[in-house]
């Protein structure tokens, strides 16, 4: 070989890429039809994060969604799981390097816009929730081992699935109530 070595990625379970693709994908979709249904709020978010021209806002508030909700579409097939994991990949980057530098300037206070009408404030909590996610389309991308699957592996891959989309749901719950838990705690 030259000289050079090649590193092996390992190959993971069918059953465990499946269901990452399928949470990931739930999600993105979730996340996408969110900002679509309240895209007055979302295009707030964005301006407030001032990171954009202004004439980028709005045009990053209808895209961003809409490649959520590709993103979340294109895990769902085997064909195109790799190339939406990695779309997903990269949305997740972006939007927390933008989430990364709002804390930095101390804006921790600023809705994420991370979707619907619910205030959800900036926080470090917010930055390892994304990085998870992160990890799961890694997961979502990564090769797995030739096997035949049975129909025990899809109603694990169903409950796995959404075993992810329920602990990003409740995750997302506590990341909205955190202040306020806190401040109930201070007032004893």
């Amino acid at each position: 070989m030259n000289g050079a070595t090649l590193i092996a990625l390992p190959l993971l379970d069918p059953s465990i890429v499946h269901a990452a693709a399928a949470g990931l994908a739930l999600v993105m979709l979730t996340a996408a039809l969110d900002k679509l249904r309240e895209p007055e709020i979302f295009r707030d978010a964005v301006e407030n994060y001032a990171l954009l021209p202004a004439p980028l806002v709005p045009l990053v508030a209808r895209g961003l969604p809409l490649l959520e909700g590709a993103a979340g579409a294109l895990l769902l097939p085997g064909a195109t799981r790799v190339l939406g994991a990695l779309l997903a990949l990269a949305l997740l980057a972006l939007v927390t390097g933008a989430v990364a530098i709002n804390l930095r300037r101390g804006r921790a206070r600023i809705d994420c816009g991370c979707g619907g009408d619910q205030h959800m404030p900036l926080s470090p909590a917010l930055l390892l929730r994304n990085a998870v996610l992160m990890g799961v389309a890694l997961l979502a991308a990564a090769p797995a081992t030739a096997r035949d699957m049975v129909w025990l592996d899809g109603i694990a891959i169903a409950f796995a699935a959404l075993f992810l989309f329920g602990l990003f749901a409740l995750t997302n719950a506590l990341l909205r109530h955190h202040s306020r838990l806190i401040d109930l705690r201070n007032s004893r």
